[in-house]
């Protein structure tokens, strides 16, 4: 269905409205079977006193109170993990909801770890941290993708990536249920993943020895043969002495055999079984979203591309099939210090046994499961923006070309601006115009607007929707100065920390990709004179490398620039009027140079006498 048929406040709602009653059905479940445990538990204590201390019933009777308990902690179990389920939707439609309000800045991960102010323009364009963009788009619940989506909106890719990209982006949007399954399947896999001891511990294995193997296998079989031949007449009720003496030369060559199997493969054992656990529950984690992405149909190429890629060779069937297979082996392994399994382990050769499973595992399965984790990663962040774009269905998916550098948009906002509020404006960059020199007063629009072209390049290139009518991009690599941050501990003034990144930003034009600049006040840590002239050979300096882009200034001098590189750079301003004392502003884009200063009304307006 089209998400033009399903408004997301209504959608949203409907469902966190089906949730509701569903956890709150399942509560008074829940606490149905609580209560049957604990009836089943005190007629087992009955049953017991009856059966041991009154004589008045045989004791085989116990056995029903502990199976039915058995199955209602199985069943209780079952309800508590919907519950906690329907508890995640509940959550996540409340957050969904808080978004489309314009409270989505004071929720989730605001990924400040991901900072990096080295970035061309991470920091400059509010990536991360407190109301940033990766704020608003993340719905990834594992650090893996939630990564993902940090990579993408770094760096860009090429047309093709960026276009099949956009058609699974068109799905999932669409596809609800799936972003739901998605978001609210499994338990939590919050938290940072261990990507190094993983990528370790499946390249620390080796084909285990066949002939072991087998040996292992037969030894086992002939420990429990003899071992079920000498029990047999106990069952019957008859303790033949020379039963036993008959086949103790069998039994003890056998267990003497196995544990010199055992014993050669001990070390080796101990290092196989000591190392699995942290993996292999790293990997459980990550089975239920697994699972989901193998049950699903997709239609968009790059969709069944990443899901094939779970389909696993050999006849095991799935990633999740085999990661819980993993999972079975750890299982028993933890179980060996029950007293009764310790003593089968040593006639079956458990531990070896197992060992010898993990290593067949680890050499079947270890060179697909970073594949598998990197396509659950790749999921998680397009689902992050399909989420995006449902919640948005008036933005529009660029149009990419190979040819630039080219930038033109039409109604060009902010994307994390309320767009009840948001002004938009027209921006074309190309061919004919390679710069827009922006004038204007303080706190009229001009930074914003630079952002504005930063942001949405980055979302454009990244395979998102734009906050825009219409747009036509090319592949651009993108590089800001707006931010730059002196440093008393580096011994770096304000001045020299910007001449740095704008170097920084000269050298970025050598790449494959033309650079898309902008450029926020440019060198105004320097004397007028200084900052007419070094502006002037940096700005044309971009123009003749190829770049295109934006550069603000309310140093009206500067303005001179746009004029000495016409026509291929274009002069535009934002103006503001005074209105009962009050200084107004429209954020509209005009051509021309501003025509006025408001840096004294503005001092006026908050009590300076000027």
């Amino acid at each position: 269905m089209a998400i033009e048929q399903q408004p997301a406040p209504s959608e949203y709602a409907r469902r966190l409205e089906r949730w509701r009653i569903q956890r709150q059905t399942l509560e008074q479940t829940e606490l149905g079977w609580s209560l049957t445990r604990v009836a089943l538990f005190v007629g087992a204590i009955a049953l017991s006193w009856q059966a041991f201390s009154v004589r008045s019933v045989h004791g085989g009777w116990l056995l029903v109170p502990l199976v039915l308990f058995l199955l209602a902690m199985t069943a209780h179990d079952r309800v508590i993990r919907r519950r906690r389920q329907a508890q995640r939707a509940e959550t996540y439609y409340r957050k969904g909801i808080a978004r489309l309000e314009g409270h989505w800045a004071e929720q989730g991960d605001d990924g400040a770890r991901f900072r990096d102010d080295s970035h061309p323009y991470a920091s400059d364009l509010d990536l991360f941290g407190g109301g940033s963009l990766f704020q608003r788009l993340n719905q990834a619940r594992s650090e893996i993708g939630k990564r993902r989506l940090v990579d993408w909106l770094r760096d860009s890719e090429t047309v093709a990536t960026i276009q099949r990209r956009q058609e699974a982006v068109r799905e999932l949007a669409a596809a609800h249920d799936i972003r739901e399954s998605l978001a609210i399947v499994g338990e939590d896999v919050e938290g940072p993943v261990d990507l190094v001891g993983l990528e370790r511990w499946l390249a620390d294995r080796s084909p285990p020895r066949r002939g072991l193997a087998w040996a292992a296998a037969i030894l086992a079989l002939s420990n429990v043969l003899t071992l079920a031949y000498w029990w047999s007449p106990l069952i019957d009720g008859v303790q033949p002495l020379e039963k036993f003496w008959e086949m103790s030369p069998a039994f003890l060559l056998s267990a003497f055999a196995s544990l010199l199997v055992a014993v050669v493969h001990l070390r080796r054992t101990r290092q196989i079984l000591g190392g699995v656990g942290q993996p292999a529950m790293l990997l459980e984690l990550f089975t239920a979203l697994l699972t989901r992405i193998e049950e699903q149909t997709f239609t968009a190429p790059r969709l069944r591309e990443l899901q094939s890629r779970l389909a696993v060779a050999k006849g095991t069937g799935s990633a999740s099939r085999a990661i819980r297979h993993l999972r079975l082996l750890v299982e028993v392994e933890e179980s060996r210090s029950n007293m009764i399994l310790s003593g089968l382990g040593g006639l079956t050769l458990l531990g070896t046994q197992l060992a010898l499973g993990m290593e067949r595992w680890r050499c079947r399965h270890g060179g697909d499961v970073l594949g598998w984790l990197d396509t659950l990663a790749e999921f998680e962040a397009t689902a992050s923006l399909a989420t995006y774009r449902f919640e948005r269905p008036d933005d529009t998916f660029p149009e990419l070309r190979e040819d630039g550098p080219h930038y033109e948009a039409q109604e060009l906002g902010h994307p994390l601006i309320d767009p009840s509020v948001c002004v938009r404006n027209d921006l074309m960059l190309g061919s004919e115009h390679r710069l827009y020199l922006v004038s204007g007063s303080n706190m009229s629009g001009k930074s914003t607007w630079l952002r504005s072209a930063g942001i949405n390049a980055v979302l454009a290139l990244c395979g998102a929707p734009v906050c825009a009518r219409r747009m036509t991009i090319s592949p651009l690599r993108v590089g800001a100065s707006m931010r730059t941050i002196d440093s008393l501990q580096a011994g770096l003034s304000h001045f020299y920390a910007e001449i740095k990144r704008l170097r920084f930003l000269v050298d970025l034009t050598a790449g494959d990709q033309p650079v898309l600049f902008l450029l926020d006040e440019i060198l105004h840590g320097t004397n007028s004179h200084d900052r007419r002239i070094g502006a002037d050979a940096l700005v044309r300096g971009l123009v003749e490398k190829g770049a295109i882009g934006l550069v603000t200034t309310h140093d009206l001098a500067l303005a001179q620039i746009a004029t000495a590189l016409a026509p291929r750079a274009r002069n535009v301003h934002f103006a503001d009027r005074l209105e009962d004392d009050r200084v107004v502003f429209d954020y509209r884009l005009r051509d021309g140079v501003v025509d006025h200063s408001n840096a004294l009304a503005l001092m006026r307006a908050i009590g300076l006498e000027v």
